[in-house]
């Protein structure tokens, strides 16, 4: 690919598409957002398009379910990024058709940013969406459009904002409720992170047709080495207490969303090990083997925002 690749972003304004935003405008990359026409957005949402504008990324008029126009924008662009939501993952059929008759797309990421679903052991109603997922890659190489699944894994914002304990923002200062034994590797990133690592992976030749792992080695951590940085930062032994998984799965049944669903992404990491894998070259490659200079929070440097 040439070295200023133009990216389209479908979901600009969601937590995930508007760092992917940013990184690619920070790389110089010719960077467009799809917009509807009329849309009521909040305030927030109107206020960072226009922010946007003012850093030189192209808003096109359009919808997803307007077909025309998201034929139109695709045939302005070398890649197509859509971070929509988990409500939206079936939409992207829609997507595929556009990008299939544009013609012109070179590399497609299907919203994904999280597990590998071809690799997941993961409990309802996690289970649901990585299987939505899962079938939304086969439609991508059933019509034969170049791609490349981003997986990232674990967003600090879900998992060390407060080290994975519900009903609660911040990381505890008395005790922590940890699935399992603790002792499971997981992979942590920014939110900031992906957007860098994905658009980073956008304009490489050689993430193209592959899935695209970010597991750092500074964030590839258990659960237990998570909970000893933190207190390390405090100064202070927190009481460990340790939920078998037979424990862990009774509360997934009787809990309602968003708990269930965020204890299932809980489990399928710090229990079943969906994080911990072998790297086939054939299908796979490691985003930092690939960019191993690139500068990423570590999850000892998240953890002292809460300090």
């Amino acid at each position: 690919m040439a070295e200023e690749t133009k990216i389209l972003v479908l979901g600009p304004t969601g937590a995930i598409g508007r760092h992917i935003v940013w990184a690619s405008v920070k790389a110089g990359h010719p960077t467009f957002t799809l917009v509807r026409k009329n849309a009521a957005n909040p305030e927030s949402k109107e206020q960072l398009l226009e922010s946007y504008q003012k850093s030189g990324v192209t808003l096109l008029e359009g919808d997803i379910n307007d077909h025309a126009s998201l034929v139109k924008a695709i045939k302005q662009v070398d890649v197509v990024i859509c971070a929509a939501g988990r409500l939206l993952i079936e939409d992207q059929v829609k997507i595929i058709a556009a990008i299939k008759e544009a013609g012109n797309v070179k590399k497609f990421f299907p919203s994904e940013f999280g597990l590998d679903v071809d690799r997941h052991d993961a409990l309802e109603p996690v289970r649901e969406v990585f299987e939505e997922k899962a079938k939304i890659r086969r439609l991508v190489e059933e019509a034969g459009i170049p791609y490349t699944y981003l997986c990232c894994h674990a967003f600090t914002g879900y998992f060390m904002r407060n080290l994975s304990q519900l009903d609660t923002t911040v990381p505890p200062r008395d005790k922590v409720y940890i699935q399992g034994d603790g002792n499971v590797k997981g992979a942590y990133i920014t939110e900031a992170d992906v957007g860098t690592y994905t658009v980073k992976a956008a304009a490489d030749s050689r993430t193209l047709n592959k899935a695209f792992h970010i597991r750092l080695p500074k964030n590839y951590l258990t659960f237990n080495e998570v909970v000893s940085l933190w207190e390390k930062k405090i100064g202070k032994t927190l009481e460990r207490i340790y939920v078998p998984e037979e424990k862990v799965i009774e509360q997934i049944k009787v809990s309602s969303f968003p708990n269930n669903y965020l204890l299932a992404l809980y489990h399928s990491q710090q229990i079943r090990g969906d994080a911990v894998y072998e790297i086939d070259p054939a299908k796979d490659v490691e985003a930092y083997e690939l960019y191993p200079d690139v500068k990423y929070t570590t999850v000892d440097e998240y953890l002292n925002q809460f300090v």
